[in-house]
């Protein structure tokens, strides 16, 4: 199979590092026109140097804008009025125990993590329903059914992604749109590397040490035993973004490396 997003433009959010950057080079790579966005005008062009350098030819814009906020949303809404694939890939995360996360914490994260993706799809919907084509595809995460206890506010917001995600598929009945929502597992992103090499270093360990001992101890239920890579996340989310992906809608598609016990 050749996917194949020559005239189309895909918005992703938050990717000047980490799953959202492997997921803009993905598309990019795959012929998709792609906005790279991030909040500070450096990242995002030192994000599609880094693109530009993996694809040649990519044809790449950015935008520099806070989706967190409603304000920044409406600025990257203005600068890029119409898109044809929205990836709602921002997102944080934070271990931190539950008796130790203050209102603002959760809030924080609602804004980020879910109203992002609400705002962004709210803007970007209606043309593509217009239009009768388009891909909506929420990054959420395995943590969205198997909450962790060592961030439940992160877990919440996954879960609420899900849920938004499947509302809004119902809306494309008899449309070529769809909206999906893809949950990878433990992921080797640059935000998850730092917090490994933390382990190792409190630890007394190597990173690779770090790294294999947190999914026994943390994910044990994981198949594959490791992290995933950040490409191999964006493989799935490439593929669901194309007009192969046609009859996949309303899906909680997994890359979580089969932590989740269940066969639906």
């Amino acid at each position: 199979m050749h996917i194949n997003l020559s005239g189309k433009t895909a918005l992703v959010t938050g990717s000047t590092a980490g799953i959202g950057h492997a997921i803009a080079r993905g598309l990019a790579a795959a012929g998709a026109e792609v906005v790279v966005n991030g909040r500070s005008q450096a990242k995002v062009d030192a994000a599609q140097a880094a693109i530009d350098k993996a694809v040649p030819g990519a044809k790449l814009c950015g935008v520099a804008a806070d989706v967190s906020t409603a304000e920044g949303c409406a600025a990257l809404l203005v600068a890029i009025p119409r898109v044809d694939i929205l990836i709602n890939n921002a997102g944080i995360f934070e271990p931190k125990g539950f008796f130790d996360i203050p209102d603002a914490d959760w809030q924080r994260f609602f804004d980020v993590n879910v109203m992002s993706g609400v705002r962004l799809s709210r803007g970007y919907m209606p043309g593509m329903l217009e239009r009768n084509w388009g891909r909506i595809v929420f990054i959420a995460s395995e943590s969205a059914l198997m909450i962790p206890k060592e961030m439940i506010h992160y877990g919440m917001t996954k879960t609420a992604q899900l849920s938004v995600s499947r509302g809004l598929a119902e809306m494309t009945r008899g449309t070529a749109v769809t909206v999906n929502a893809v949950m990878p597992g433990p992921t080797m992103s640059e935000g998850v590397q730092t917090f490994v090499a933390d382990l190792a270093k409190q630890n007394g360990q190597s990173e690779a040490e770090a790294a294999a001992n947190f999914v026994k101890q943390h994910r044990p239920g994981s198949l594959i035993q490791r992290f995933a890579t950040v490409e191999e996340i964006a493989n799935m989310v490439v593929y669901v973004s194309s007009k192969e992906a046609s009859a996949t809608n309303g899906a909680a598609l997994r890359a979580e490396g089969g932590l989740l016990q269940t066969i639906a």
